[in-house]
């Protein structure tokens, strides 16, 4: 199977003689959740839907139970919601006896989409686009650390003293990642099999840190890949002894992890960012879009850095970006314009983390574009060159979450854009996770105050 069938194609009867089929959908943290159910069950709910808990909603990323959120919870019994498959999403995984698997989405008791649902979120901002003429088209690249543990023997460890699958520090190269030979086989077996063809994966700044970057398409296929790329890659080192994460800070010691997406509008056959009487071939429409993304992204950050940790990578110096600014090929900038021919021009933002959740990140960057060029926001804010010079007077982005989701809490355009229920119930799942660590014990206060205080 090299490429998922698409919606008209795949029929239901190929599910009969299975013993069960993988189905998985992500939570407000983007973390795969699914069941393992019967061939024919699935057959059946490809043709008329089916429910799920609304717990999958209900709880964080520590299976602990919010106290906070209103949309479900102990005062809501967690009555079922909606649960719809995407036949279009059909792909057989290589590595589980050609397993199949598909991707869904929720949605409320009158089968319109639930506003919390992320990959519906998302659907809802490809919604404008088209109604402003547009298709968009998306490409992710993640870095992350491979560890030569278990989910068992870090916790035997305490997830302390953590052996990293390579060593040494050494960008692009392949004696480095030659040390895991047949994981990155696989990687470049399997995936490209299940529909995610890899066009690069190289070691990054920090022994076992990989960087993959996978093959552009339609938004909404690029981060169902996203997603799927994280979950296989997870379920392939399994099977080699190894354990990978995709935290945005594994270690103070090393860079971190960014989730950087490549974006381009297209309209009538055309790259509307492309115009080649610009000197660096930018259109009207991509100026646009840019202005938007800058205006919005104080306001949507933590889409894009949903975690305490999040906020560990984003410090001055270690090419992660820490204010609003944009800038013509420059990685030290939050957006980044890569000027190239009609089919290549593109905008690459840099501000998410490889922990973000791929359907609210991608939300987040295109809706704010498109809110640019719906307003026509001019591009004012010149571009920055070298270390951020020409930004001195630009505002910092959010340095933690908690003033992250103050901002996205208090924004009149992330409830336009998103939907006043979603960005209600993301803030509420993020103020819960402030509250969890500002009541957390962390060694670093230990070893701080133990002894002297």
């Amino acid at each position: 199977m090299s490429t998922p069938k698409s919606i008209n194609t795949f029929d239901p009867a190929l599910l009969a003689n299975e013993p069960f089929v993988r189905f998985a959908v992500t939570d407000i943290d983007g973390v795969a959740r699914g069941k393992h159910l019967s061939g024919e069950k699935v057959a059946s709910m490809l043709e008329g839907g089916g429910t799920i808990a609304s717990a999958i909603f209900g709880w964080d990323i520590a299976d602990e139970l919010y106290d906070n959120v209103s949309f479900t919870g102990f005062h809501t019994g967690y009555p079922d919601i909606g649960l719809k498959l995407d036949a279009s999403t059909a792909r057989q995984l290589p590595w589980d006896d050609n397993r199949w698997l598909f991707l869904g989405e929720h949605t409320l008791p009158d089968g319109s989409p639930l506003p919390i649902c992320p990959r519906q979120v998302l659907k809802k901002v490809l919604g404008k686009a088209e109604q402003m003429g547009f298709s968009a088209q998306v490409g992710m690249e993640f870095e992350w650390f491979v560890l030569k543990e278990t989910e068992l023997s870090v916790r035997e460890k305490n997830y302390h003293n953590l052996q990293t699958a390579t060593h040494g520090l050494t960008n692009y190269s392949p004696f480095r990642i030659d040390g895991q030979h047949d994981f990155v086989r696989d990687l470049f077996n399997y995936l490209p099999a299940m529909g995610i063809p890899l066009e690069a994966l190289h070691t990054e700044a920090g022994p076992g840190n990989f960087e993959a970057a996978i093959r552009y398409c339609d938004a909404l296929q690029a981060a169902d890949r996203a997603v799927l790329f994280k979950q296989s890659v997870r379920e392939i080192g399994r099977r080699h002894g190894l354990l990978n994460t995709f935290m945005a800070k594994f270690s103070v010691d090393y860079a971190g992890c960014g989730g950087h997406m490549h974006q381009s509008l297209w309209k009538d056959g055309h790259n509307a960012f492309h115009d080649s009487s610009d000197a660096h071939g930018m259109s009207d429409t991509m100026r646009h879009f840019i202005a938007g993304q800058l205006h919005c992204l104080p306001q949507f950050f933590p889409l894009y850095a949903p975690f305490i940790n999040s906020y560990k990578r984003l410090v001055d110096g270690n090419l992660a970006p820490v204010k609003p600014t944009w800038a013509i090929d420059n990685r030290n900038s939050s957006l980044r314009v890569i000027p190239g021919s009609a089919s290549a021009m593109r905008l690459e933002t840099r501000t998410p983390g490889a922990d973000a959740n791929p359907y609210l990140a991608i939300a987040a960057a295109l809706a704010s574009g498109l809110y640019g060029i719906e307003h026509k926001l001019e591009l004012n804010q010149p571009a920055v060159s070298g270390m951020n010079l020409g930004a001195e007077n630009v505002q910092r982005l959010p340095r933690t979450l908690a003033e992250a989701t103050a901002a996205l809490d208090a924004s009149v355009i992330a409830r336009e854009l998103l939907g006043d229920a979603f960005v209600t119930h993301f803030v509420q799942t993020r103020e819960w996770e402030v509250r969890r660590f500002n009541q957390s014990v962390t060694d670093w206060e230990m070893k701080r105050y133990l002894e002297l205080v």
